[in-house]
Formats: structure tokens, sequence, C-alpha cells
């Protein structure tokens, strides 16, 4: 079994990603970044992560996360977060990150700040 499954669906011209299992060394980043890749070589540029279902991150996950998030808004698009676990929301606290990324407690609030 895949260390993080990552399940796509459209909303207007957003593109939810809805992550569960760990955004990890090895598979789990492997995964986000090759999804995340994907939608931009095929023009989607407006990307919500929603990360309900995400159990761990370790720091080659929040790496992983900066580094699309750069490459995104480098060339016009937008990556924001949706339901960040506690423990995701703490890590992004510490780390500082929470104020680098937009993040979301509700789908329809998250997709109306693109517009």
């Amino acid at each position: 079994m895949a260390e993080l499954v990552v399940s796509e669906r459209q909303s207007g011209d957003v593109t939810i990603l809805d992550l569960s299992g760990s955004i990890r060394m090895g598979e789990g980043c492997i995964s986000l970044r090759n999804s995340l890749r994907g939608l931009a070589e095929g023009g989607k540029k407006k990307i919500l992560l929603n990360l309900a279902g995400v159990k761990n991150v370790d720091s080659s996950g929040i790496g992983e996360l900066i580094a699309n998030y750069t490459s995104l808004t480098r060339d016009g698009g937008q990556l924001k977060l949706l339901n960040l676990t506690e423990k995701i929301r703490d890590l992004l606290v510490i780390t500082k990150l929470l104020t680098v990324f937009d993040a979301y407690e509700s789908e329809p609030e998250a997709l109306s700040s693109f517009k």
C-alpha cells in the first residue's frame, strides 16, 4: 500500500487533492511531487490540498510542500491548504510556515479565496 494516497477532484477552476496517509521522505514525498507537477504541467494552477487524512508529515514532507508552493507561485499559480490536523497545524506554527501558507478550515471558504 502506498504511503500517501492522492485523490483528485475539480471544483470550477480549482483542483482539490484529497490526501491520506503520510507525507514523509520517500514514497509519500514522491507521490505528492508527481501529483502537483503533473497538475502544473497540465495548466492547472489553482490547487487546494485537503490534509484531513494526513497522519504524519516529516521534515522532508514540509520541504516538499514549500518547494511546490514556491514553484507554483513563481509560475503564477496558487497552493492552499485545507483541514489541517492539530499535529500539522502545530508543526506549521513551530516552523513559522503557517504565515506562508493560506490555510482554511472549510472547503467553501478555501474555494472562494481563489477568486
